[in-house]
Parts: C-alpha cells; sequence; structure tokens
C-alpha cells in the first residue's frame, strides 16, 4: 500500500533543507548582522515555495486521468510505451523548479511492476530525456482493467528520484506517490483510444487537471 501522508502542506522530503536554511540564515542574522543574512533568507523563502505541497481536489470521473505533476503540457501523441513494447498515447508534464514537484497517482488502480533505470540528466523539457535520464516507471493496472504507464524522469538538476510504493500497491486517483527534487519530468503512456484533454502548451496541476479520458471498455 501506499505510504499515508497527511499533506501538511510543506513535503516531508524538504524539512531538512528548510531546517538547514532557516537555522544558517538565523544564525547569520544573530552573529553578522541582518543585513548579511538577507540572502539567506531569501534562499530559505525559495527552499519553502519549492517543497509546498497543498492539498488538492480530485475529479470524482472514475476514466479521468488526472495530472500527475505541476507543470507544463510539452507531448500529446502517439508514441512507443518502452515498457510495454506497444503504441500509446503519451502525455509528458516538465517541472521547473517553482512547480510543486509531489508526484500524484493519474487513476485509480494496483502497480503492477516498478521498473527503475540509471541514466544521464539532460534538460526534462528535451523528448530524449524520456529514454536517456535516470527514471522510474510504474506499470498500473486501472480499476476497470486498462494498462498505463507513468514515469518519473530526474531532468538537468535534479539529483533524486522518489518513489514510496512497490508492486502490488494501491493507489487511488490523486493518491501521493513519490517526489522528485529540483525541476524533472513526468510522461504517461496511456491506451490508444484514451481521449486527450490536455494540449502542448498547456499549464496542469497535479491531481486536479484531467489530462485524457480512458474508454469505458478496452
Amino acid at each position: 500500500m501506499a505510504a499515508n501522508y497527511p499533506h501538511p502542506l510543506i513535503a516531508k522530503e524538504g524539512w531538512p533543507f528548510l531546517a538547514i536554511a532557516v537555522a544558517v540564515s538565523a544564525a547569520v542574522g544573530v552573529f553578522a548582522g541582518w543585513g548579511w543574512s538577507l540572502p539567506l533568507w531569501l534562499i530559505a523563502l525559495f527552499v519553502l515555495q519549492f517543497f509546498r505541497d497543498p492539498p488538492r481536489e480530485v475529479p470524482s470521473d472514475p476514466l479521468a486521468v488526472v495530472s500527475p505533476a505541476d507543470g507544463r503540457v510539452v507531448v500529446v501523441g502517439k508514441a512507443t510505451d518502452p515498457y510495454r513494447n506497444c503504441e500509446a498515447l503519451k502525455i509528458s508534464v516538465f517541472m521547473n523548479v517553482f512547480n510543486v514537484h509531489s508526484n500524484r497517482s493519474p487513476v485509480d488502480g494496483t502497480v503492477s511492476q516498478v521498473v527503475y533505470h540509471h541514466g544521464s540528466f539532460f534538460n526534462a523539457a528535451l523528448d530524449k530525456a524520456s529514454l536517456e535520464n535516470e527514471r522510474n516507471a510504474l506499470l498500473m493496472t486501472t480499476t476497470t482493467g486498462r494498462e498505463i504507464t507513468c514515469v518519473q524522469v530526474a531532468g538537468l538538476i535534479a539529483r533524486r528520484i522518489l518513489c514510496y510504493v512497490g508492486a502490488n500497491a494501491k493507489l487511488a486517483r490523486g493518491q501521493r506517490y513519490g517526489f522528485i527534487r529540483f525541476g524533472s519530468r513526468v510522461d504517461l503512456y496511456l491506451p490508444l483510444d484514451a481521449e486527450p484533454k490536455a494540449s502542448i502548451g498547456d499549464i496542469v496541476f497535479a491531481s486536479e487537471t484531467v489530462l485524457a479520458k480512458l474508454a469505458p471498455h478496452g
């Protein structure tokens, strides 16, 4: 099962970074003067906004595929799912350093397999990042029997993909399952009969924005 996560507004992954940033800023302010600490407080503010993790409203439509991440849609089109070796509808969301970086399940379903690959750290907005960057894929089967693949892809600055679920985990649509630090991308591979609801360039929000709608029957 997925780890229980109560959405405390600041992601648990950020607590150590935020604590260090605040402690260093305060120490410099006390011992060297608050003017000298101002740049450090700005860094602490950046850390705070980067690791924010607000709760989200999840659409009730059981056929809706919601965005697994905040960001900008950079791919919508037919592609080969490299994990299932089949043609699929691919939708990719690019996250910059100002987006929320929690990753949420796009559907209600069960994780059949988790596949991790070491790789490079190209700009995650580039198409080659899907196949060459470090990445972690969840192969899922929805409650209606459809197979989808959701891939966390590291970016140019990102050096840590966090995934808290394994094979046989059951995920609810919008449920938090992972995190990627400092700029990255998530790729979705959906059945070809899925109807895209997002376009390239759209700004989307994890758990709230519907990227596609699955056909009622496989």
